[in-house]
């Protein structure tokens, strides 16, 4: 029953579901055939659909052969991201394999059989991976060479090191997510079917993944302490407590809280970014891939911003509102809507003893000036007292076969994976 009221709250989320469900989710992910391709490329999109949730369905909805050349830069950096996470490889072997990764990819026997990690499969046939990559046309082939080597450089540099300063966390965020961005945009690019600017323009591309990044790294406090990881930058926590890991402490709420409002407030400040970067988009399946992550990402700060349950627990957005999310953001006005009305609610929560209000207050007129309402979206979750009812009708018809949503559409709606 707690399910049903949390539904007969928010009326919009049971009718996009049900909308989601029956079809509309083809709207922004028509299906890809595979029937069509060769036996190496359809163990590619096996290994996708295996190793991602959220970014499967928006990887095979791109048009043209830029679908192959994201779904090939994805599996790479999936291998890479395996290496570095496996905490059973010794350093004096991982630090070679992380700066020489992108060389495997001309070595058409190479593999690793030795990962413990769950997305090994990546490593084991890493033969078929990088045979798909050769087949890619060269100007790809240049561009995920290039990333794969930068960002295994990076990921050596942080093996051993913390993230002390917010420039290092800048960094760091720049090194696991920001080049990613870069690479996408060159991609795109390379496709001819976004203007070359996008790829050029590396700083638009950058705060695309640091705002993703910063919003993992905020929302998953609770998770990394639990597995010993630490990405919030001393620079910031430390101005709050002795530890990291002290903010999880019941009599440290008040503090953690405040510490919370500053990131989520330093992620903010790459919103205008992120607004300039999408208007530039012209292909429907690059926005939709582009903005659907963006638009989850500001519903997950509004979510975690001033709130205690960061630490005592996982912040989500509902599963009806990331469909409602994914099927609006399709247009920059609507994206722009969306930002609009969660820097509103963000604005609503601000203490006013809070540290960082000021701050917080200034870098939202910022993304307010860029992002004022000026299309029916802004409004679209006014609903009249007739559609309330009958949806609350419905929602109490239904609340038990939604729960039920395959497993496949529960994934896909999650937010923010890495």
């Amino acid at each position: 029953m707690e399910l049903l009221r949390k539904w007969l709250g928010h009326p919009e989320d049971i009718y996009n579901l049900l909308r989601f469900k029956m079809g509309g989710y083809r709207a922004v992910m028509p299906r890809m055939d595979t029937d069509s391709l060769g036996c190496g490329l359809r163990t590619c999109y096996r290994y996708l659909n295996q190793t991602s949730r959220s970014f499967a369905a928006v990887i095979q909805a791109l048009d043209g052969e830029l679908r192959h050349a994201v779904c090939i830069f994805y599996l790479v950096l999936r291998a890479l991201d395996t290496v570095e996470d496996d905490m059973s490889i010794p350093l004096d072997v991982k630090v070679p394999m992380l700066h020489e990764f992108h060389s495997h990819l001309y070595q058409p026997d190479w593999k690793y059989t030795e990962s413990k990690e769950k997305d090994r499969q990546v490593l084991e046939d890493f033969p078929t991976i990088s045979m798909e990559f050769r087949n890619l046309s060269k100007v790809y082939q240049d561009v995920i060479s290039d990333i794969c080597h930068k960002m295994g450089v990076g990921m050596a540099e942080f093996l051993e090191k913390k993230v002390d300063s917010q420039r290092e966390w800048d960094k760091y965020c720049h090194y696991v997510a920001g080049l990613v961005g870069i690479g996408l945009s060159r991609l795109f690019s390379a496709s001819e079917l976004e203007d070359s600017i996008v790829g050029q323009d590396t700083d638009l591309a950058n705060s695309m993944g640091l705002f993703l990044q910063k919003t993992n790294i905020i929302r998953d406090y609770l998770e990394d302490q639990l597995e010993g990881r630490e990405f919030w930058p001393r620079e910031v926590w430390s101005r709050y407590a002795k530890k990291l890991s002290d903010l999880a402490k019941p009599e440290n709420i008040d503090v953690a809280v405040q510490c919370l409002n500053e990131l989520i407030t330093n992620a903010l400040h790459h919103v205008p970014d992120v607004l300039t970067y999408l208007s530039r988009l012209k292909n429907q399946s690059v926005f939709n891939f582009c903005a659907i992550p963006q638009v989850m990402a500001i519903a997950t700060l509004a979510a975690c911003y001033n709130n205690q349950q960061v630490f005592r627990g996982v912040v989500k957005i509902r599963k009806g509102q990331a469909v409602t999310l994914m099927m609006d953001a399709t247009n920059i006005q609507a994206v722009k809507a969306i930002m609009y009305q969660y820097v509103e609610e963000i604005y609503q929560k601000i203490p006013s003893t809070d540290p960082s209000s000021n701050k917080t207050q200034q870098v939202i007129a910022s993304i307010r000036a860029l992002s004022l309402p000026g299309s029916p979206m802004a409004s679209r979750h006014h609903y009249s007292p007739i559609y309330l009812s009958c949806a609350m009708l419905l929602a109490a018809l239904s609340w038990q076969y939604l729960s039920t949503l395959s497993k496949a559409t529960e994934d896909f709606v999650q937010a923010g994976e890495n």
